[in-house]
C-alpha cells in the first residue's frame, strides 16, 4: 500500500468529520437531540452538560466510510500491480464485512440514542434488547468472515498460539460483546473515547501494515482521521457527544480489526484502556454486592466507576484524564506492536 494513500485517506476523513460538524450540530440542535444527563452515572457537575447534542459519532462514521471507499479506489488505480476483480478480492471483501459490522453496531447505538432523546431520559434500549442485537450482529459478522475464508481458530498470544477449534466462535462473540460495551463505558469524559481510539487505530495501522493486511490499513487510517476530526467538536468543553451511535461503532471497529489480525494478545494490549474501564465497573459492582451481603452495607473500592470518573473525583481535569489515558493506551499498544514485530 503506497504510504501517501493512507495519509490521504486519514486527511479526507478528518476534513469530512471536522467540516461536517458545521452542518450536523445545528441540525441536532434544531431537532433537540440533546443528551439527557443522569448524575448517578457521573460526577454531579456533569449536569452542566445537559442538552449537549448527541449522536455526533455520525461525523466519524460518515468520514471513515467515505474515506475508506475513496482509498480503495485509489489503491486499485495506483497501488495494485495485478488486476483483481473487487468481487474476488477476499481481503477487500473481509474489510467490507468489517465495515458493515461496525455500521450495524452504529445503528444499534443510534436506536438506543434515539430512544433516550425521545423519552428525555438516560436510558434507551433495555440491556437485554441491546445484548440480543449485539449477539446477532456478532454472529453474522463471524459467519461472513468464515464464508470469506477466515477460518483460523487459533488464539495468538505473542510468542505462542493454540487452536481451540469450534469453541473459538462463541468465545469471540463474548470478546466482541465485552469490547464494544467497554468502549461505550469509556465515553464519559469530553474527548476521552475519541482520543484513545485515535491512538488505537494508529497502532492498528502499523500492526496491519506489518502483517501485510494492506486493505485494513485504509479503514484504520480513515477511522483515525475521523476521530481526529470529531475531536474538533468533542474536546472539553464538548460541543457534541458521540452518543452510543459513535461509541458502539468504535467498539465494533476495535473488536473487528483486533480479531481480523488474529493477534489476540496484541489486541488486548491495544484495547487495554477500554478493558480496564469495564473491569473497574465489574470490580466495583461485585465488591459492593459482596460487602452489602456480608456487612449489611455496600462498600466501594473506587470513588466512582468507570475508572475515569474515579480520577475525575480525585481532582484530575478532563484534559488531564484524556492525556493520561491516551499515553497509557499508546504505551500498552506499542508493546502489542512489538509482539508482532519481534
Amino acid at each position: 500500500m503506497p504510504f501517501w494513500i493512507n495519509i490521504l485517506v486519514g486527511l479526507l476523513a478528518f476534513v469530512i468529520a471536522a467540516l461536517g460538524g458545521k452542518a450536523l450540530l445545528p441540525w441536532l440542535h434544531k431537532l433537540k437531540f440533546g443528551q439527557p444527563i443522569k448524575v448517578d452515572f457521573g460526577p454531579s457537575w456533569h449536569a452542566n452538560k445537559q442538552g449537549t447534542p448527541t449522536m455526533g459519532g455520525i461525523l466519524f462514521i460518515v468520514g471513515s466510510i467515505v474515506a475508506t471507499g475513496v482509498g480503495y479506489v485509489l489503491y486499485r488505480l495506483f497501488g495494485m500491480t495485478d488486476f483483481v476483480s473487487p468481487f474476488s478480492d477476499r481481503e477487500a471483501l473481509r474489510v467490507l464485512s468489517c465495515l458493515l459490522f461496525c455500521l450495524l453496531f452504529g445503528v444499534i447505538g443510534f436506536i438506543d440514542d434515539f430512544a433516550k432523546v425521545a423519552k428525555k431520559q438516560n436510558e434507551g434500549l433495555k440491556p437485554m434488547q441491546k445484548i440480543v442485537l449485539q449477539v446477532v450482529a456478532a454472529v453474522l459478522w463471524l459467519a461472513a468472515m468464515y464464508w470469506l475464508g477466515d477460518r483460523d481458530t487459533t488464539i495468538g498470544l505473542g510468542f505462542t498460539a493454540f487452536d481451540i477449534k469450534w469453541f473459538y466462535y462463541p468465545l469471540m462473540v463474548l470478546v466482541i460483546l465485552y469490547l464494544t460495551n467497554a468502549v461505550n463505558l469509556t465515553d464519559g469524559v469530553d474527548g476521552l473515547c475519541g482520543t484513545v481510539t485515535l491512538v488505537a487505530m494508529l497502532i492498528f495501522t502499523l500492526v496491519c501494515s506489518k502483517l501485510q493486511m494492506e486493505d485494513y490499513t485504509l479503514y484504520t487510517m480513515a477511522l483515525a482521521g475521523g476521530c481526529l476530526g470529531f475531536l474538533v467538536w468533542n474536546l472539553h468543553p464538548a460541543k457534541c457527544f458521540m452518543g452510543d451511535t459513535g461509541s458502539m461503532y468504535l467498539g465494533a471497529s476495535v473488536a473487528a480489526i483486533g480479531l481480523a489480525t488474529h493477534q489476540h494478545l496484541t489486541m488486548i494490549l491495544v484495547a487495554l484502556v477500554y478493558i480496564l474501564e469495564a473491569l473497574s465497573v465489574m470490580i466495583q459492582v461485585t465488591y459492593f454486592k459482596y460487602t452489602k451481603k456480608k456487612y449489611g452495607e455496600g462498600r466501594r473500592i473506587f470513588k466512582m466507576t468507570p475508572i475515569h470518573h474515579h480520577f475525575e473525583m480525585s481532582g484530575f481535569s478532563e484534559y488531564k484524564i484524556v492525556i493520561t489515558f491516551s499515553l497509557f493506551g499508546a504505551i500498552a499498544g506499542l508493546c502489542g506492536l512489538l509482539l508482532v514485530i519481534l
